[in-house]
């Protein structure tokens, strides 16, 4: 469902998660906005995943930047009020800034995921495994169903 400010919405039960236009997104649900020069990718939570997440309250990463990455690499771990998770490069290059400003405080993540709750930069020649917006949307809507009996503890039922 597209709303007027240019967003695609989609219904978490009774939540309504948007997504801006104006990037990419990532099969780990992450949103993927190119620089302008068209150099490095910044990635973020999508309202998707903090949702899911709730109250992001610690960020670990497993080096510093700049550094290699590959696509798939465990890159750090994320803790929330509802899960402990590692992290995942959604590109492979050279991850060359984390967002300094969550190792302090990862609330921006929870108040502001499109802007300065950015996580890091990715400088990459390739980003084909990234999603268009509409691409990410039908993802959602294919994983909705398995997402729920996840939370709900029947994945196995």
């Amino acid at each position: 469902m597209t709303d007027s400010s240019e967003n695609l919405t989609f219904m978490m039960g009774e939540f309504e998660a948007t997504f801006p236009t104006d990037r990419m997104y990532a099969t780990n649900h992450m949103w993927a906005l190119p620089s302008s020069d068209g150099n490095s990718v910044r990635f973020g939570f999508t309202a998707y995943s903090v949702r899911l997440l709730q109250d992001v309250y610690f960020l670990d990463w497993m080096f510093d930047a700049p550094s290699p990455v590959e696509l798939g690499a465990e890159i750090g771990a994320v803790e929330s009020k509802k899960a402990e998770s590692s992290l995942y490069s959604p590109l492979a290059g050279t991850l060359t800034e984390f967002n300094p400003a969550l190792m302090e405080d990862p609330s921006a993540i929870n108040l502001d995921k499109y802007g300065n709750g950015w996580l890091f930069d990715i400088e990459s020649n390739d980003t084909s495994p990234l999603l268009s917006p509409e691409a990410y949307l039908e993802l959602l809507v294919d994983v909705w169903d398995k997402t729920q009996k996840t939370i709900k503890g029947q994945l196995n039922s």
